[in-house]
């Protein structure tokens, strides 16, 4: 009998000490949004619009059983509220075998500070997958890269 289906939702909250439009900014431009988000080893193409697409492809962690296969995020972004919220859905796949399919929100909300970004993820991991655990520590990583990048170009 296959392995079911695993649906899982969580938030990350983040707050970073730059305005909503600098956040929204990292991204939303391709340079920008490459510096923090893709692998060096890896490749990574952003149509940054409602209907657009982005890949991003990264070889998989040396403790994976499918190591050597390429790790590929491809997504399309739904909606896109210029400093205000991005909602995309991506599929995560390990060389041909799809893993995962999800629907992110990603919201900017000033505060006094600055801002605080609201990252909810609606997910469904399917046999093979990462699983929560394992996808949430990855986008709390790279939003812990987003917020040293944030920091270093700070103008």
């Amino acid at each position: 009998m296959p392995k079911p289906v695993e649906h899982a939702t969580y938030v990350i909250e983040r707050n970073f000490p730059t305005d909503p439009a600098t956040v929204f900014l990292a991204f939303a431009d391709p340079a920008k949004k490459a510096a923090w988000f893709s692998a060096p080893e890896g490749t990574h193409s952003l149509d940054f619009r409602p209907g657009g697409h982005e890949v991003t492809t990264r070889p998989t962690p040396i403790d994976s059983p499918m190591k050597g296969a390429p790790l590929t995020n491809h997504t399309c972004y739904q909606d896109i509220q210029p400093d205000e919220r991005i909602v995309f859905a991506y599929t995560m796949s390990v060389g041909d075998l799809r893993i995962s399919a999800s629907l992110v929100t990603v919201q900017f909300v000033p505060t006094a500070d600055g801002t605080s970004l609201i990252f909810t993820e609606q997910a469904a991991f399917f046999p093979w997958s990462d699983g929560l655990a394992i996808r949430r520590a990855g986008w709390e990583a790279i939003l812990e890269t987003l917020g040293k990048f944030l920091q270093a170009h700070k103008s």
